[in-house]
């Protein structure tokens, strides 16, 4: 457990606009910063950090909170897990109980698994500094690729012992569990049930999350027998999933978000030499083309990517429909192939780092130009090799919504291919329009049910037994209680002057007012316990108090309430004569009015179970009990509404 002391100084010490811009491409805008949601897919920023508060309010999912949340949010971490990423981020210890067997036991499997990879990831790579054979073999075969040992060391590269159970035997006797051995990927178990190495002798390339914790491997042999394979990577695992992840973008992130660009290469070396050589904003995917979650990774950090390849314009023809799609999230997509059969890797080592940067801007070509380049003309004389290539184009072209893009290829295509012009777009708005349905089908918002339901003896309100009026003030009801915890946000530890008698502070004011009230919303009703604890404790809680509450659905329900999407420029009157009411103004008004529209709603409902009541009962006694009860009821809230008239008039 992690002492409140710590916890305040990691909070103190945070900077949620440095933290999630380490994620997220932010701009200022006003007092806040915006950017696209990192948790939907979206082109209109409407992702808003505000440092003021402290807080992230994703408008698109609902998301908010502190940065703790959004670590939680985005990268699956535990409580405990985000605040130790923060304090890592920014220097500050953190007091933790010996770690026992029996504490690894007791740990979740997520965090079991993140465990014995950062154990293994520091195996391989003291194996490759500090024993004979890591540095024999692993060491000076890293050497020669031309990586330093700050290289070494940042991308923790290692080697893994060619024995069969160097790091499943040293792991055991750790107290990692065979579990966690074998579901990482790391071990291998035998018929007989014993476990061994998967990565024997082999040069290992360790691989992170955009958060900097080791998730998987890749492991290259470096026998040349034909029969083994080169590379072992990790098999798919609770924390490691390859379409989500980018190799390297964890030390390339912040390069990319300032530079606005975004070098992709293909292998584990390219990505280090490169890097090394000052060009940092350098990342490989796990395959040739991009996934879905790879490119909203990207995205988050620039729009513009530039595809660097080898020699071999076949495998990059074969993945260019793909590299199209980037198109649809907006992407400016370019592509390098480098000659002589030159990699990313061979070419910077060769030239250095000013004539590699030089190159890629004088190389650089968009898909369509870049395809145009390839065609054979004697490709062109097959029909079928022809149409082949007129369906990648109307591909390519279709995915850019772009109508100036399309216009300024459509003719340089058609001529080339020698088709026709008005044939060829035809073709490509045909396709846009499948395209447009498709994603209308797909997107459709599910409120069909309403009809089918009317045509059905048995309504949806009917099988859950609430009426329409009882489901409005429901509602209404639970919207009141969630202005109610605003208030107490927003002004619970300001005073009040109420009719010259003495000030008092507005929460316990409130807090005593609503201590006959039960919530019925949950995490309402949570805030409201916690609130009033703290006022017997003799506290007045902030918002910042529960901006950082370890309970997910309290930090939901704040940070909602006190985030907003507008808010209105210091001139907004000076330009258009418009007076908005602020609530401060008249603060008797506004906190009694929520108050007792509370009060009202809750009498409302009273009056509606009363009604249902009175609609079952059939004996005159009972009807009458009944009755009684829904008078005085009706007295209530009367007094309610003319007293809620009164004080709003005021």
């Amino acid at each position: 457990m992690i002492l409140k002391s710590t916890i305040d100084r990691i909070m103190e010490a945070t900077d949620i606009v440095e933290v999630i811009g380490e994620f997220v491409q932010l701009k200022k805008r006003g007092a806040n910063y915006v950017g696209l949601s990192p948790f939907a897919n979206e082109r209109t920023p409407s992702f808003t950090v505000s440092p003021a508060k402290g807080i992230f309010k994703d408008f698109s999912s609902g998301k908010g909170g502190s940065a703790v949340t959004f670590l939680m949010e985005l990268e699956k971490f535990s409580y405990p897990e985000a605040l130790k990423w923060l304090a890592k981020k920014y220097g500050i210890e953190v007091e933790e109980t010996v770690e026992t067997i029996e504490n690894k036991e007791e740990e979740n499997r997520r965090e079991s698994l993140m465990i014995v990879s950062a154990f293994a990831a520091k195996f391989f790579h003291e194996s490759l500094l500090e024993t004979d054979e890591g540095k024999a073999i692993g060491l000076s075969y890293f050497k020669e690729r031309g990586f330093t040992t700050d290289t070494i060391n940042k991308f923790e590269l290692g080697y893994s012992p060619d024995q069969w159970e160097a790091f499943t035997g040293q792991a055991i006797k750790e107290g990692y569990q065979p579990e966690f051995l074998i579901n990482s990927g790391l071990s291998v178990k035998r018929d007989n049930g014993n476990l061994y190495d998967r990565y024997r002798g082999r040069v290992m390339f360790p691989i992170h999350t955009a958060a900097g914790r080791v998730v998987g491997f890749g492991g290259r042999t470096l026998k040349s027998d034909k029969s083994i394979p080169k590379y072992v990577n990790s098999p798919e695992s609770e924390i490691y999933n390859k379409s989500n992840i980018l190799y390297g973008f964890y030390f390339a992130k912040n390069a990319i978000r300032n530079k606005d660009q975004c070098y992709l290469v293909e292998g584990y070396a390219d990505v280090i030499s490169v890097h090394q050589a000052g060009i940092e904003n350098v990342v490989a995917s796990s395959g040739t083309s991009l996934t879905e979650q790879q490119v909203k990774l990207l995205g988050r950090q620039t729009k513009n990517l530039t595809i660097l390849y080898d020699g071999d314009t076949a495998g990059i023809k074969a993945a260019i429909r793909g590299f199209s799609l980037l198109y649809k999230d907006k992407f400016n997509v370019k592509i390098v192939t480098f000659p002589d059969g030159h990699d990313p890797d061979s070419y910077v080592r060769n030239v250095g780092t000013s004539a590699f940067e030089n190159y890629i801007e004088k190389s650089s070509k968009g898909i369509v130009e870049f395809y145009l380049g390839t065609i054979d003309n004697e490709d062109l004389k097959d029909p079928i090799k022809k149409i082949k290539v007129a369906d990648d184009f109307a591909e390519i072209l279709s995915n850019n919504l772009d109508r100036e893009f399309r216009s300024s290829y459509t003719t340089q295509v058609a001529e080339r291919l020698k088709i026709d012009e008005r044939t060829f777009i035809g073709v490509i708005n045909k396709l846009i329009l499948n395209k447009a349905k498709k994603e209308t089908v797909q997107n459709r918002p599910i409120t069909d049910f309403s009809v089918e339901a009317d045509n059905q003896d048995d309504t949806v309100k009917d099988v859950i037994g609430i009426s329409e009026d009882a489901s409005n003030l429901l509602y209404a009801e639970q919207s009141q209680e969630k202005e109610i915890v605003r208030l107490l946000l927003l002004y619970g530890n300001k005073m009040i002057d109420w009719d010259g008698i003495a000030n008092t502070y507005i929460g316990p004011f409130m807090i005593a007012e609503l201590n006959d009230v039960e919530f019925e919303h949950p995490a309402s009703k949570a805030f409201i316990e916690i609130y009033s604890k703290e006022v017997e404790n003799g506290v007045l809680p902030e918002e910042q108090h529960f901006i950082h509450y370890p309970d997910k659905d309290i930090v939901d329900l704040v940070v909602t309430l006190i985030a907003t999407k507008y808010t209105l420029s210091e001139n907004w009157y000076e330009m258009h004569k418009i007076l908005v009411p602020d609530e401060q103004v008249n603060m008797k008004a506004t906190i009694l009015g929520a108050i007792f529209h509370l009060k009202k709603q809750k009498v409302g409902k009273m009056l509606q179970s009363l009604r249902n009541e009175l609609q079952k009962t059939e004996g005159e006694a009972d009807q009458e009990i009944l009755l009684n009860q829904y008078m005085r009821m009706k007295k209530v809230e009367k007094t309610i509404s003319d007293y809620l008239g009164s004080v709003i008039l005021k």
